[in-house]
């Protein structure tokens, strides 16, 4: 038989209350990783992976791979430039300005459950965006890229470029891998004359 001791019950009670203390947020989960990437002549540039799911509270880490190609890791928030809401309405919006050397990162904890939908800020209209639900999806990131359209006090957000709309992996495709990858081999286009 093991005898408790005060230290060991308070132990196990901190314990007990720590797992109590935030229900519904990631405790140790670990950081996912987002490479931003292009390739070697910066005609293609793209965040791997492209979609995550994550935990309420998970850590996401943005870490630039490109030697000379610098790249940003932008909301989709009127804060932004005035781009479109495209993550939850109480997310705080977010730009990782301009990392410029391999191995710079930026990295931020997402709380609020929801679609969140961001850019590189040089390279948003070539399509290099990426996608992060939190928990279930829901908020203006699950509507069609055109939904404020019309609507009051909209009218000086910017649209999603076409090549950034459709480079969006789909939110049940992103809900049922956990993780969609990028596909570099998709975005190279045969050399001419072959």
């Amino acid at each position: 038989m093991t005898m408790l001791t005060r230290r060991g019950f308070l132990s196990a009670g901190g314990l007990a209350l720590a797992g109590l203390a935030a229900p519904g947020v990631a405790r140790s989960a670990p950081v996912v990783e987002i490479r931003m990437r292009s390739d070697e002549h910066g005609a293609h540039a793209w965040f791997d992976p492209v979609g995550v799911l994550i935990r309420p509270g998970q850590t996401v880490r943005w870490i630039m791979d490109s030697p000379g190609n610098p790249h940003t890791a932008t909301a989709y928030h009127p804060n932004n430039a005035k781009h479109s809401l495209r993550i939850p309405e109480t997310a705080t919006p977010w730009d990782s300005g301009f990392l410029l050397n391999p191995g710079d990162r930026f990295e931020l904890q997402l709380v609020a459950e929801g679609v969140y939908d961001y850019f590189c800020l040089p390279h948003e209209a070539a399509g290099m965006v990426g996608r992060i639900i939190v928990g279930r999806p829901g908020g203006p990131g699950a509507l069609s890229v055109d939904y404020f359209v019309g609507r009051p006090g909209t009218a000086e957000w910017l649209r999603v470029p076409p090549d950034a709309a459709k480079a969006f992996p789909s939110v049940p495709a992103i809900m049922a891998q956990k993780v969609v990858r990028h596909r570099e081999l998709s975005l190279r286009r045969p050399e001419r004359g072959r």
